[in-house]
């Protein structure tokens, strides 16, 4: 089974998460960002960082208002779409 496409209800927006022949693609906030299968769980995990900004709000620090388990929960659901 795959999942083509993911939308998550967040604060300030939705994120939406598209697969694509490479990885995914996710937008938030009109920002679209390429993710490959091949890219670094690091690269992949900045993605789903600024996507918690999305989906948690920020603090005054500019941070998503979120906890690191919440970001890896996001980066799970970026993986899952890209077929990582």
């Amino acid at each position: 089974m795959f999942i083509k496409q993911m939308v998550i209800e967040g604060v300030e927006g939705d994120v939406e998460i598209r697969r694509t022949d490479d990885g995914a693609v996710v937008t938030a906030n009109g920002v679209e960002i390429e993710v490959g299968r091949n890219d670094s769980r690091e690269a992949r995990y900045a993605v789903a960082y600024n996507a918690a900004k999305v989906l948690c709000g920020t603090r005054r620090g500019g941070e998503p208002n979120a906890t690191n388990s919440m970001v890896h929960d996001v980066l799970d659901q970026i993986d899952r779409v890209a077929g990582c």
